[in-house]
């Protein structure tokens, strides 16, 4: 894309929104939820943000395309991956 203030003959790229895939994350569906497993997943899935989701607990609906939500039960176990 070349932006209408860019000087002739200079193309300006526009920002790509990312969207990753959440399939990785789910694959750690069952481990313990903790904070090196949400790094592990946060750098496996691609996403740029990542958020716990306790059990018995709401959650904001914000939808962020980048973010990976880990929801995890009682016993610390991840029941959940999804993207948003």
């Amino acid at each position: 894309m070349v932006s209408a203030d860019a000087p002739p003959g200079l193309a300006v790229d526009a920002p790509q929104a990312l969207v990753f895939n959440a399939d990785p994350a789910r694959a750690y569906v069952g481990q313990r939820a903790d904070q090196a497993m949400g790094a592990t997943i946060l750098k496996d899935s691609g996403a740029r943000s990542f958020r716990w989701g306790p059990p018995n607990s709401a959650g904001t609906m914000d939808f962020r395309q980048d973010r990976v939500n880990l929801e995890y039960d009682d016993q610390l176990k991840i029941t959940r991956a999804t993207c948003g």
